[in-house]
């Protein structure tokens, strides 16, 4: 195992088949998201999008209580309208620089996930959860609105159960956010990791090109009328065949199949 990054609330790490690991540290056992913290992830984020060796990201937080519990509410609570413009922007730059990051980025989510740490999971490829744990977005609960990647949540559940969760501020259990699609996977807490490295390795084993192309796929069709989606992406199945993984895969596969 390499460390790629060691820093006060930033830490990540290599393996040999290139699964790299960003852990939150040093935010006390629920991983809250003040200033600092979202500045050294976001730093640490910028890093790791341009790094080769990696194929996949794991995002999580110290320990098991949390992914991340949500925002700083005492830092919050001494803001102004100027200085709560920029506090989110920074946060707003973190998930972005997570959904931004060219390689499938999974969540680990072992207990809490809640407001900007249930939007940090959000911006994330892929969530995997404890069946322990506990989701929602309680901002209106503290006097303020769920705002920038909350706008995810619509699209991503639909916007009756996004309403639900962003007027009300309550509770979902896993099983509940399963069920919604807000997260991919529920497992049994001493498996989490298990689960987690096995879909890290499985992906590691497909094309970088491939899941690197797919991703940005992914990200450009958001924003794209279907039309034009559809089209745009023409061009990149043509520039798969420059990488050689096309070549490489379906020769593998054809040989197979030959042998049978």
């Amino acid at each position: 195992m390499k460390t790629l990054i060691e820093s006060t609330y930033a830490r990540a790490t290599l393996d040999a088949h290139g699964v790299a690991t960003l852990t939150i540290q040093g935010a006390k056992s629920l991983n809250i998201l003040g200033s600092p913290v979202i500045a050294d992830l976001t730093q640490a984020l910028a890093l790791l999008a341009q790094n080769s060796e990696i194929r996949v990201l794991i995002l999580r937080g110290s320990g098991d209580k949390a992914f991340v519990a949500g925002a700083n509410i005492v830092e919050m609570s001494a803001l102004t309208r100027a200085t709560a413009e920029h506090f989110i922007k920074g946060l707003r730059d973190l998930c972005e620089g997570v959904r931004r990051t060219p390689v499938p980025v999974i969540a680990r989510i072992p207990g809490w996930a809640l407001g900007g740490g249930l939007e940090l999971a959000t911006a994330c490829d892929i969530r995997i959860a404890s069946r322990t744990a506990q989701f929602g977005m309680p901002e209106v609960k503290v006097g303020i609105p769920s705002v920038i990647h909350a706008a995810l949540l619509p699209r991503l559940i639909g916007q009756g159960r996004a309403d639900w969760l962003l007027l009300t501020g309550e509770l979902i259990d896993a099983e509940t956010a399963l069920a919604w699609g807000l997260v991919n996977q529920v497992v049994d807490h001493p498996v989490l990791d298990d689960t987690i490295e096995s879909l890290a390795r499985s992906l590691c084993a497909l094309g970088p090109a491939a899941l690197r192309q797919q991703k940005t796929l992914l990200r450009r069709w958001e924003t794209l009328p279907l039309a034009a989606a559809i089209d745009d992406s023409v061009t990149e199945f043509g520039k798969a065949f420059e990488t050689g993984e096309p070549q490489r895969f379906m020769g593998e596969f054809a040989r197979a199949k030959a042998a049978r």
